[in-house]
């Protein structure tokens, strides 16, 4: 590669190289036993070679990997939003439990006082009644 030509796109070059090259001939590497065995890859190389000397396919492949930085920076800022918005969702739900809580509390205390009042209500009179008999009985049997 040329000096001035970007270290990026020449790793991705050997990179396509290599991937292509496992996939077509991976197998068999180990049982060769001439030197030019792969020699028909060589036209895979030399269309590789001019995709990516082409300018153009150069700024296409960079408007591409930008396009896809975009994305991921887009997916990641929706993802860490989520994050943050599921932090005050357990906050609010953490609040609810305690006022829940503590409603509870006020509802048992209230039910018990109710549950005595009623008691107190339904039993008062058979007491006073109750009562008022034995004293007479009491008055009468003397």
């Amino acid at each position: 590669a040329e000096i001035g030509y970007p270290r990026r796109f020449a790793f991705d070059y050997l990179d396509d190289l290599q991937k292509e090259f496992l996939q077509l001939h991976g197998q068999q590497i180990d049982s060769v036993e001439r030197p030019y065995k792969f020699i028909t890859f060589d036209t895979f190389i030399q269309k590789t070679k001019k995709l990516y000397m082409d300018t153009r396919a150069n700024r296409n492949h960079l408007k591409m990997m930008s396009d896809d930085l975009k994305d991921i920076q887009g997916i990641m800022t929706k993802n860490i939003q989520e994050v943050l918005g599921r932090g005050e969702k357990l906050e609010t739900v953490t609040n609810k439990s305690s006022t829940l809580s503590a409603e509870t509390k006020r509802f048992k205390e209230k039910a018990t006082s109710l549950y005595r009042d009623l008691l107190l209500r339904q039993w008062a009179p058979v007491v006073v009644v109750g009562l008022v008999v034995l004293i007479l009985l009491y008055i009468f049997w003397r």
